[in-house]
């Protein structure tokens, strides 16, 4: 996470508008955004997105896992 903050990095990845998300928090944070926020959907992009992705569901919220293309490939 955070490689997007690194502007040369983020043009050499081609991201015409880089968008910084942490990836790091622990489970009682993002259940309680869930409930602060009150999307009605969310998108899960990584992590243990089923576990989530079941939760938000649970309390209501339409949720799925997004894959992102590239996400796991190496870099060239």
């Amino acid at each position: 996470s955070g490689w997007m903050g690194v502007r040369a990095r983020a043009r050499q990845r081609g991201a015409e508008l880089p968008l910084i998300i942490s990836d790091h928090a622990d489970w009682p944070e993002l259940t309680r955004t869930l409930t602060d926020v009150g999307a009605p959907k969310v998108w899960v992009t990584h992590g243990r997105e089923e576990a989530l992705v079941h939760y938000a569901r649970s309390i209501g919220i339409d949720a799925e896992a997004l894959h992102l293309g590239g996400r796991d490939e190496e870099e060239s």
